[in-house]
């Protein structure tokens, strides 16, 4: 009785990880994933060196552990290929961002694009894709009713006696 108390006391609970609140519910492995800059891969990773059971819940965190996987997650020892910052253009290192400062460093760089008038930078100030997609035909939006798709008109018949 008292452990079936305990665990809907764990499943209820919301865990903070590197600002992001996650569901007591959700598994480990899926939990971290919805933290911003997080992979499954990195989730993976995560969960073998810090030697986690990914079947285990969130909810079901100590204290010591949750502050283990977010001091990981920051100062992440992982291959480069699961880092999500190749050849940084500063400095030239391997990161890994998370959370808001992968969204500033995001922003920075689109407005390096504007600011270098590069093609990409064009693209975007236009708000068009930027990575090659077809635009003739698909993600019509309809911004502005111009060439494009009209309304068909009923044509009104006139009968002649």
């Amino acid at each position: 009785m008292e452990q079936e108390i305990t665990k809907k006391k764990e499943d209820e609970r919301v865990i903070r990880i590197l600002t992001e609140d996650i569901e007591g519910r959700k598994k480990i492995y899926v939990g971290l994933t919805s933290i911003k800059g997080v992979s499954w891969g990195l989730s993976n990773a995560v969960c073998e060196i810090l030697k986690i059971d990914k079947k285990r819940k969130i909810g079901s965190l100590t204290t010591e552990e949750i502050k283990k996987i977010s001091e990981f997650i920051k100062n992440s020892s992982v291959p480069t290929y699961l880092k999500n910052r190749k050849k940084d253009f500063e400095t030239g290192e391997d990161k890994h961002y998370v959370g808001t400062d992968l969204e500033l460093r995001k922003e920075f760089d689109i407005k390096r694009l504007k600011k270098i008038k590069s093609y990409r930078g064009f693209r975007h100030m236009s708000g068009l894709h930027v990575r090659g997609q077809r635009t003739k035909a698909h993600f019509r939006k309809n911004k502005s009713r111009g060439v494009g798709i009209k309304k068909k008109q009923k044509v009104k018949k006139v009968i002649v006696k």
